[in-house]
């Protein structure tokens, strides 16, 4: 199983980021290869003027066309996710996002910006042809401590209990999605016998 790993955060050092390294981490521990990009790593031009054909964007397309699922972290500006994450998921095809599994992971301020996944990004997802979009994952920025380690930081006990469920509910939408490619593919062996 391959997943992967979108953080939408422009910033370095990001809580989005922190809560996206965990993740990682529990997917890798159970066994599913992760691949990470990150919104900050892209040329800001490729992006703004919509350059399809640069090497960054052909990638990214590649990486997603490639994935079971994908983790979108992002932090919660003015009531939606990152403009600057918005504007790499518009270089992606129509139906970029058709057969695969997504957890949105959302950071904020304050509760008040929980809604913005599910009024922002969701619809979005839904534009790509996403057909299993879980319920997002909602951290206030008090959650999240920024700490020396491989990580980037802790995650208080009420969110890591929140990250783990959801991971769980993402992992089981993975092996559901690779059983349903094995079996489609043994069909069409049969057919082919």
């Amino acid at each position: 199983m391959l997943v992967v790993s979108l953080s939408g955060s422009p910033a370095l050092k990001s809580r989005s980021g922190v809560v996206l390294e965990h993740a990682r981490r529990w997917l890798q521990n159970h066994g599913v290869d992760v691949t990470t990009l990150r919104i900050r790593d892209f040329n800001a031009e490729d992006l703004l003027f919509g350059h399809f054909d640069s090497p960054q964007v052909i990638d990214f397309i590649e990486a997603v066309k490639k994935a079971d699922g994908l983790l979108i972290g992002t932090p919660v500006y003015k009531a939606s996710f990152s403009g600057a994450l918005k504007t790499l998921l518009d270089l992606l095809p129509e139906r970029s996002l058709h057969g695969k599994v997504v957890l949105p992971l959302a950071t904020g301020g304050s509760i008040a910006h929980m809604l913005a996944v599910d009024y922002a990004l969701k619809p979005v997802l839904s534009a790509l042809k996403c057909q299993e979009v879980l319920h997002g994952i909602f951290a206030i920025d008090t959650q999240i401590s920024y700490a020396d380690n491989e990580l980037g930081g802790e995650l208080d006990e009420i969110l890591t209990e929140r990250l783990q469920e959801g991971l769980e509910h993402f992992y089981l939408g993975l092996q559901h999605r690779l059983q349903a490619r094995q079996k489609q593919a043994g069909g069409h062996l049969r057919l082919a016998l």
